[in-house]
């Protein structure tokens, strides 16, 4: 599936009710053993980011976790790091309550955005393999 394909596929997830962690993995869900049931059941608690907002977007939470998925014991924490990194300058931060402007009242990037932005840097990271 290309790029464009699965991110429209994780948008079309989140307009249906998905939290942007769960869109973004189930739009992985052929590199998976998961069903999607179970990929939406681990991504269950990142909505609205982790903590409610208080600390890392859903969307880059679900690029990480679909990163441990993927490599399967592999390592991970570089990639890791270049997907914060990527994400944040993309997005212009990683926290969901900074993304939202929450506290500031401006929003850096709205929710579908983010959802983009995970699925197109995961996917470069993965095509990398």
């Amino acid at each position: 599936m290309e790029t464009s394909e699965r991110r429209q596929e994780a948008i079309e997830r989140k307009h249906a009710g998905y939290n942007c962690c769960q869109a973004v993995l189930c739009a992985f869900s052929d590199l998976t053993p998961y069903t999607e049931e179970q990929l939406c059941a681990i991504g269950a608690a990142f909505g609205v980011g982790m903590g409610g907002m208080e600390a890392t977007c859903g969307a880059l939470l679900g690029a990480g976790v679909l990163l441990g998925i993927v490599r399967d014991g592999e390592p991970v924490m570089r990639d890791a790091r270049t997907l914060h990194r990527a994400f944040t300058e993309r997005c212009g931060a990683s926290l969901c309550k900074d993304l939202k402007g929450r506290d500031t009242g401006k929003v850096l990037c709205p929710c579908d955005d983010c959802v983009r932005a995970a699925v197109d840097l995961i996917e470069a990271i993965l095509q990398k393999e």
